[in-house]
């Protein structure tokens, strides 16, 4: 990597804009960074270490303010830096996050970061993206920013820690810069693997314990198993096995006898059941045979009930139709008595005499069917008479409804006069709101001026009274600062006066004076009691820097406040607020008027066109109407005619006496009795012979069924549930003489004698005494078969599970030992991990770099000696560092060299890690880098000799820059870049 040049703008200490060019300034290889304390020297680093990677070195990233102090408000900071890297020419312009003062009002915005990067040798795609920029400039470069920082930058002071710190922290420092994050990996993955390993030996164990206590369990034990769980889960299994086998045998016994037991019992029962079933067959047969003659007796009964029964039917039939022609002989009087009430139906009964016989309705027929047809043309004239009140009652429609549409017709008539009148209103609104239509624009701007130049008007009263009061306190602020800056002065100049003294407190015996160089210290300078020190004028100087940022804050509120007010001045036209208030209401309620009348217009319009439909419509009502009428006169000329037609045709059919309808009841009752009169006589007549018919047959019937007569016939007649009753006696006794035949016929009944004695019980004893020993015999034999099958279950599982033990512990005392190992324990003798040795050999590296410089710059005196031996009390070793001493031939710790000894020591180990570091970076070559402070601890002779290291490092093509404010190395370094201090920022000025 070479730098090319950099331009820094409000960065840090600069104000302004500052550009550095490093090939010039750079051409003899050396140049130097010089210049006061705090004038910002270091600040040139961080402009190159954040214009690479977005951040800057060490403690000072942790601030992220990074805009100056000094710059004008309003400013942004910007870094562009010029470089070649892995032989791709780029420029990187970066601007960090930074608050800068809001454009209007007051306080401050947030400006967020960006960067872009430009690819200056003509390939490439140009990048604007934050994290792209920093994968690109990571990848060329090889290393991360923590490692750019220490092998460029050289920080002197942190190798000075580095020199002499423990080994922890000297570990801390090198895990940053060498990257052992896949060894770091390789020690947890053994961390992890233990623990997953030890977790499954665990389980595995737990495993084998808890099925060794099944075993037990199963085998009804309460030890546990003994030290080959396997031998002795087998024992028990063959113990169970033994067990299981006799018990077997017994149940065998314990079952043969039960079952010779029960076929006893079975025999004992059957027997008994015989003897009782005989014995009750033989007395139902004597009961049967007492009882057959009374059976015989109603056997003969129930046969002369049957033959009555069908004479019974034919009886009351007979009965029957005696009493029904009774019946109609009454309903023939009842009829007749009906007809005696008119003149028409004594004629009829006179004309038909004597008994009814079949041919009545030839008499009686021609007359009800005249008296019929006369009802019909009764009832077609009283049909036409309601067809008279229905004539009357349309007419009285059709007046309401003429007298409704004579009154329609007069209203549309009176409306379609006032609708011109009405036209020529609805279209002069029309106008006014076109009219205010086409004025709105104007008026809305007229009254947006107006609020516009109000609301300009009261702002202006608030902010004028504003800005009185920031005048006041930029002139405060003016005041302290003056005061702040001739403190600052007053006490400068008492500290230059007493610098003697100051440089006198830091002399120590046997220390060189950083004046003269003098180890001897006669007359040191006393200071005097008005003395000023550093702290007094740091104190000053933030005091003053601090007025003077509120002085420049002061003056920008009041720029900022007296530029609001002209604006407001200028909107509000300088008039009065009252005048512009009044102004403002005016053109609100103009505004406001035209724009209601506006609003309405495309309602006045629809009226406009809705008074002309209005007008259409009425027309058509006019004509609708008008045809209305019309159409009612002639429907009520048409009922008149009919009405009367009717009232002639009425009139010719009665002759005054009575109306129609009673003369159509009269007609109409006569019709109805001649029908039921005739209707009776032939029912008479019909019922009369059927009732002589069926009492022949009667009498027939009882003869045939061997009854002497009817009355016989009635007295053999029984109830149906008497002879039911018989049927079901003689029927029952037949089923049981036959299941008596039945029992005693079959072979075990019959072979009996009736001696026969037997004893269920004393059999049914010995049963229960062979099933509880039966029962008892299997309990045992289950019970040893389920603890024999549980064993071999068990036993079975747990021989799996302990030969997975066995290769899981082996393995995890394996992994445990390697484990320990890695992690620097166990058979590690040197207590280092895997990641400490790997930083160890690093750190090696590092040690032989560095002895090689070491010993060209103390004269062959010292060289670097790596320690990887354990610490005291336990602590891991592997990154101890010591000094060879070629004098002595000791060995000797680092913290015991001297002021120069040590910074020889720390830029030695600077430069042999920066070399080590790009060499693992994939040996990039570091054109260009820095080293920073330090020299002012060498003497002549030891700045001589690290003033050659220098040389060898840019005879190889590398750029060097001291930073360093020592006045010798102006001397020696003909190439400078001077940076200045000043009260408005700092400036940069190149020398060569």
């Amino acid at each position: 990597m070479r730098l090319h040049s950099i331009e820094i703008t409000a960065f840090g200490p600069f104000a302004g804009t500052v550009a550095v060019d490093f090939d010039e300034l750079g051409a003899d290889g050396l140049f130097l960074l010089h210049g006061q304390t705090g004038a910002g020297k270091t600040s040139v680093l961080d402009a190159v270490a954040f214009a690479l990677y977005g951040t800057v070195p060490g403690s000072r990233a942790d601030g992220r303010r990074l805009l100056s102090d000094h710059a004008p408000a309003g400013a942004a900071p910007q870094v562009c830096l010029e470089a070649t890297i892995a032989g791709r020419r780029l420029r990187i312009e970066r601007s960090p996050e930074f608050e800068r003062p809001k454009k209007r009002g007051v306080g401050t915005v947030k400006q967020q970061a960006k960067a872009t990067l430009t690819w200056l040798d003509g390939t490439g795609e140009n990048l604007s993206r934050i994290p792209e920029i920093g994968d690109v400039v990571k990848g060329l470069l090889g290393m991360s920013a923590e490692q750019f920082f220490q092998v460029v930058l050289l920080p002197q002071g942190e190798f000075a820690k580095f020199l002499r710190a423990a080994s922890d922290e000297r570990g801390k420092l090198l895990e940053r810069l060498f990257d052992t994050t896949r060894f770091g990996d390789v020690e947890q993955w053994f961390r992890e693997r233990r623990g997953s390993g030890a977790k499954a030996l665990a389980e595995q164990q737990k495993a084998v314990d808890v099925l060794a206590a099944k075993v037990a369990a199963a085998a009804g034990i309460e030890a546990g198993a003994d030290a080959e769980p396997v031998e002795w889960a087998r024992r028990l299994l063959a113990d169970a096995a033994d067990v299981r086998d006799a018990t077997a045998v017994v149940h065998a016994e314990a079952r043969e006898l039960d079952r010779s037991n029960r076929a006893a019992l079975d025999s004992a029962i059957a027997l008994q059941e015989r003897i009782r079933r005989r014995g009750e067959a033989l007395e139902m047969k004597t009961r049967l045979d007492a009882g057959e003659p009374e059976r015989a007796a109603m056997a003969v009964e129930r046969d002369a009930a049957h033959r009555a029964a069908l004479v019974a039917v034919l009886d009351r039939e007979a009965a029957g139709a005696a009493a029904e022609s009774e019946v109609a002989r009454s309903d023939l009087d009842s009829t007749a008595a009906v007809l005696e009430k008119s003149a028409e139906g004594r004629a009829l009964l006179d004309e038909v005499p004597g008994q009814p016989d079949d041919s009545d309705r030839v008499l009686i027929r021609p007359r009800y069917e005249q008296w019929s047809s006369e009802v019909t043309k009764l009832d077609s004239l009283i049909d036409q008479q309601r067809r008279i009140a229905e004539i009357t009652s349309r007419r009285e429609v059709l007046a309401e409804r003429r007298q409704t549409v004579a009154a329609e017709l007069e209203g549309v008539v009176a409306e379609r006069a006032a609708l011109p009148d009405r036209v020529a209103e609805a279209t002069a609104a029309v106008a006014e709101s076109e009219k205010a239509a086409a004025s709105l624009l104007g008026l809305r701007d007229a009254r947006d001026r107006a609020a516009d130049a109000l609301a300009a008007a009261r702002e202006l009263r608030s902010r004028s009274a504003e800005l009185e009061q920031l005048e006041k306190v930029s002139a405060q602020r003016h005041t302290d600062h003056n005061l702040a800056h001739e403190a600052l002065l007053d006490i400068r100049a008492r500290r230059i006066a007493g610098m003697a003294a100051e440089l006198a407190a830091r002399l120590v015996e046997g220390d060189p004076c950083e004046v003269c160089g003098a180890v001897e210290h006669p007359s040191p300078a006393q200071p005097e009691p008005d003395a000023a020190t550093e702290d007094d004028e740091e104190r000053a100087h933030t005091v003053e820097r601090r007025a003077a940022k509120a002085l420049t804050e002061a003056r920008a509120a009041v720029g900022d406040a007296t530029s609001t007010v002209a604006i407001l001045r200028q909107r509000s036209g300088d008039t009065c607020e009252d005048d512009l208030a009044a102004a403002h209401a005016d053109a609100v309620e103009a505004h406001d008027t035209a724009g209601s009348a506006a609003a309405q217009l495309d309602r006045r319009r629809r009226a406009v066109d809705d008074l002309h439909a209005r007008d259409l419509a009425l027309r058509s009502r006019e004509r609708e109407a008008e045809t209305v009428l019309a159409a009612i006169a002639r429907d009520d000329a048409v009922f008149a005619s009919e009405a009367d037609e009717i009232g002639r045709r009425i009139a010719a059919a009665v002759d005054g006496s009575e109306s129609l309808s009673a003369k159509r009841e009269r007609f109409a009752a006569l019709v109805e009795a001649a029908t039921a009169w005739l209707d009776a006589r032939l029912r008479v007549a019909q019922v009369r012979s059927v009732a002589q018919k069926r009492a022949r047959e009667a009498e027939i019937a009882a003869t045939e069924g061997g009854f002497t007569d009817l009355v016989q016939a009635r007295a053999a007649l029984r109830p149906a549930s008497r002879i039911s009753e018989i049927d079901r006696e003689i029927r029952d006794a037949e089923n049981r003489r036959a299941i008596v035949a039945a029992v005693l016929a079959e072979p075990e009944i019959h072979a009996l004698t009736g001696d026969e004695v037997v004893d269920v019980e004393a059999t049914r004893a010995v049963v229960a005494s062979g099933a509880a020993a039966l029962e008892s015999a299997l309990a045992g034999a289950t019970e040893a078969h389920r603890r024999h099958t549980d064993i071999a279950t068990y036993a079975d599982r747990l021989e799996r599970a302990y030969e997975a033990l066995v290769p899981l512990r082996d393995e995890q005392a394996e992994l445990t030992a390697l484990a320990d190992v890695v992690a620097g324990g166990g058979a590690n003798n040197r207590k280092m991990s895997l990641r400490s040795y790997v930083l160890a050999a690093r750190l090696e590296e590092v040690a032989e770099s560095a002895s090689d410089r070491l010993r060209r710059m103390s004269g062959g005196r010292y060289e670097f000696v790596h320690s990887d031996a354990a610490g005291s009390h336990g602590r891991r070793g592997g990154l101890g560092l010591d000094i060879h001493d070629e004098y002595t031939g000791a060995v000797r710790s680092t913290k015991t060299l001297s002021g120069g000894e040590s910074f020889q020591a720390s830029l030695a180990l600077a430069l042999g890690l920066a070399d080590v570091v790009a060499a693992e970076a994939g040996g990039v070559v570091i054109d260009t880098m820095f080293i920073d402070e330090g020299f002012g601890t060498l003497d002549a002779d030891a700045l001589d000799a690290v003033m050659g290291v220098l040389d060898e490092l840019r005879a190889g093509g590398r750029v060097v820059g001291v930073v360093s404010h020592v006045d010798e190395l102006r001397q020696r370094i003909p190439s400078r870049l001077h940076v200045l201090r000043g009260r408005t920022g700092s400036t940069v000025q190149m020398v060569s």
